[in-house]
């Protein structure tokens, strides 16, 4: 739809000047420039190789921006304490095992691949690492809305173990299967997204390596808007990531579900229409009736 004009009162006083009389009389102020013109021109020129020294320094300092994050996301990745590697490698063995099993999802009522249902998953995973000895659990947080963040729901694993130093208490490892789908945007620039392509699809690792990777992701994720020129929603800015993982939760171990693995055998079935009960049932005899 084309724009609408507003309508201007072409009524003007005696001492008002007309549109012509203000277009013509800004060409002859541009005929009548003085001798000193080119010193202006000198000066627009200083004005310009200001600026492109100004988009060359905003350039520089971008590019160092994205080198810094991307250093800082290496080396928080590479870090990886001993209780991590071996949570880390239980993880990855049980679902490896889970993708070659059927699982009964609760959520469905019907057998379905345990990779469809993460809920499912979720509870299955946690069993696994039970069965091994860790201290594994589901948890559930849960925010309110504020002026900054709408509300919100979160579902991850942790497992928690005592720590050797006595001053640094219950250690806790947080496993995300998500992660990196966590941190994705639709029109993201090609910097953000190599930092994306570093992030691990599953990830496992202490609560203060995940604090770490949030930041940066977070102050990646908001630069790269701000180079678009786009608004960060509000489901992407850190204090909403930090209340995925960070914030407060219920902790809770559920009942293990029933697993149906895809090499054993299934159970035959029969109908009690059809089945011999005489035969099934031992000491049972039934009295010969002779039909006269």
């Amino acid at each position: 739809m084309d724009k609408q004009i507003p309508s201007v009162d072409l009524a003007m006083s005696s001492d008002e000047v007309s549109f012509a009389d203000t277009v013509f009389s800004f060409w002859d102020d541009v005929k009548a420039l003085p001798e000193n013109s080119s010193k202006n021109d000198d000066d627009d020129d200083d004005i310009d190789d200001n600026n492109n020294n100004k988009i060359f320094d905003i350039t520089e300092n971008n590019k160092a921006f994205w080198e810094e994050q991307d250093e800082l996301l290496k080396a928080t990745l590479c870090r990886s304490s001993t209780r991590e590697a071996k949570i880390r490698q239980a993880t990855k063995e049980a679902l490896m095992d889970l993708k070659m099993s059927e699982m009964v999802c609760i959520c469905r009522r019907r057998p379905v691949v345990a990779k469809s249902c993460t809920n499912c998953l979720l509870r299955e995973l946690c069993d696994q690492l039970m069965n091994l000895g860790y201290n594994s659990a589901i948890c559930k947080s849960k925010w309110r809305s504020s002026s900054e963040i709408p509300s919100g729901e979160h579902t991850y694993l942790e497992v928690t173990d005592n720590s050797s130093n006595a001053k640094r208490g219950i250690v806790k490892v947080v496993i995300e299967l998500n992660f990196r789908a966590e941190f994705e945007m639709a029109r993201a620039n090609e910097e953000y997204k190599q930092l994306i392509k570093r992030l691990p699809e599953v990830f496992v690792g202490k609560i203060e390596r995940l604090r770490a990777l949030v930041k940066i992701m977070c102050s990646a994720a908001k630069k790269c808007m701000k180079e678009k020129n786009m608004h960060l929603g509000p489901w992407r800015k850190h204090k909403y990531m930090q209340a995925k993982w960070l914030g407060s939760y219920d902790r809770s171990t559920l009942e293990p579900l029933p697993i149906l693995y895809s090499t054993r055998p299934p159970k035959p079935k029969a109908s009690m229409l059809t089945c011999d009960l005489l035969d099934n049932i031992p000491g049972m005899r039934c009295t010969t009736v002779e039909v006269v």
